[in-house]
């Protein structure tokens, strides 16, 4: 090892990135990190933490109004936008601040530079000008928004990066997406009083997930004010000389608003690090390719989350780089399991989710028993208002097994936890049902479904 000037180099100080290089360190390798903006990554930096905030203030609005049902008078209100992007960045200054330290006191060497493949075992320094070896290369640079370049006037709009920095809450904003982080958006603005209109191409919104909780998702944030538009692309933008821009649709209609929010996607973040120095292999979409070991085609270089493609969530990427770092330098080989994987979206309302879909577990498995439940959560009886909760559990009808479970309601992201650890555990029906109901809860709905409300049995068809 003595032949390098590290025992490994990390290219990114993300989620994933952190954590490898920390238990790196602690198993006694010699450690570096390069990280060309701050330290956290998308997650803490531009991403989940941030809109976590976001969606927290949006939320008052509501509270304020639901309070009166339960005997408070509340007097005028009003919000401030630009006092919660300065707390906000306040708070994420701090959580960056926390990721450096404890980098240092794991005794990783910090380099706030670009960072550029230059070989299977070189890594050229762009702010410091100079290459330094590596016995080992770990490359966490994460995902970056996915803009269409062949969209006309796409210099126009925002992403995600920049959504968290405008200067002032637009009056009107039309978003371009479907999935969670553009419905999570699109509730976030309309909370905080926006006019909002959510354009997605497809013919439902939030592919990928249970097409009942789709469509209850769809149904309560239009009640919410959302407009929702689905089928629909928006393939032209225009900045007008008065302010604010214009966005064509597909269909002809036009969108006069102050912002448009591209979240389409994001690409694994591999344009310019300089993979074909090694002769790094890239997938389709531009990412990583690894085996389970998170190890590429070049022995010497690994990659671990979003820059991978596999399971594009933060928890993923610290697991990830966790099993990279005791596999490679503390000599206990593991790799990351991928199935049951807890998610929460936290959309208005919430969805928390695990296991397998309806059309998945159908997919694969022939009888499949259905137990759903959709009500008003206690909160919502006094307070008037009109957003209900749906819960939903898919068994293997053969072996009582639960194959998924999914949540829409208020801290549906807490149950989802909680629900991963019973589903990884391989519970049953049975142990659902034998399990004490907690009253008054909603989530005593999940222990006292008895009867399906759908039965599939592909078997007896056949």
């Amino acid at each position: 090892m003595a032949d390098f000037d590290y025992d490994l180099f990390v290219i990114g100080a993300g989620s994933g990135g952190v954590r490898a290089a920390r238990i790196a360190a602690t198993h006694g390798a010699r450690v570096a990190i390069a990280e060309e903006y701050r330290y956290g990554g998308t997650c803490v930096i531009r991403g989940c933490v941030p809109k976590k905030l976001l969606v927290y203030a949006s939320q008052y609005s509501e509270a304020f109004q639901d309070a009166r049902g339960f005997g408070w008078s509340i007097g005028d209100t009003s919000f401030d936008w630009k006092a919660l992007i300065a707390a906000k960045d306040k708070e994420i200054s701090r959580l960056e601040g926390i990721y450096r330290r404890n980098l240092e006191n794991s005794d990783v060497e910090l380099h706030d530079t670009r960072a550029v493949i230059a070989g299977p075992n070189s890594v050229y320094l762009k702010a410091q000008d100079r290459t330094v070896t590596a016995k080992t290369i770990l490359i966490a640079t994460g995902g970056r928004p996915n803009l269409d370049p062949r969209i006309e006037g796409i210099e126009h709009v925002i992403s995600s990066d920049e959504v968290f920095h405008l200067e002032e809450l637009p009056q009107r904003i039309a978003i371009s997406g479907g999935g969670y982080i553009a419905v999570e958006f699109a509730c976030i603005f309309a909370g905080l009083g926006v006019e909002t209109t959510l354009v997605y191409r497809g013919e439902q919104i939030l592919r990928g997930f249970d097409d009942d909780l789709r469509a209850a998702v769809h149904t309560e944030i239009e009640k919410k004010g959302v407009r929702v538009l689905c089928g629909e692309l928006i393939d032209r933008i225009e900045k007008l000389d008065e302010g604010g821009l214009r966005g064509h649709l597909g269909s002809g209609e036009v969108l006069n608003v102050d912002q448009i929010m591209f979240a389409i996607g994001r690409n694994p973040n591999t344009e310019g690090l300089g993979l074909e120095n090694a002769g790094v292999e890239l997938g389709p979409k531009g990412e990583i390719r690894v085996d389970a070991a998170s190890r590429t085609n070049v022995p010497s270089i690994y990659a671990v989350g979003d820059v991978t493609d596999r399971v594009n969530l933060t928890p993923v990427a610290i697991r990830e780089g966790h099993a990279f770092a005791d596999s490679v330098f503390g000599h206990n080989p593991r790799t990351v399991d991928h199935s049951m994987i807890p998610t929460a979206v936290f959309t208005q309302p919430e969805i928390g989710t695990v296991g397998l879909t309806e059309a998945q577990a159908l997919a694969s498995y022939a009888n499949v028993d259905v137990y759903s439940s959709a009500f008003r959560p206690m909160r919502n009886t006094i307070s008037g208002r009109d957003e209900r909760m749906l819960m939903k559990i898919l068994v293997d009808a053969d072996t009582d097994r639960v194959l998924g479970v999914h949540v829409l309601g208020p801290d549906a992201g807490e149950l989802s936890q909680v629900l991963g650890i019973a589903l990884k555990m391989g519970a049953t029906k049975a142990d659902f049902d034998a399990t004490m109901a907690v009253h008054p809860t909603a989530a005593e709905e999940l222990v006292t479904m008895r009867s399906p409300s759908k039965q599939h049995r592909r078997a007896a068809a056949e």
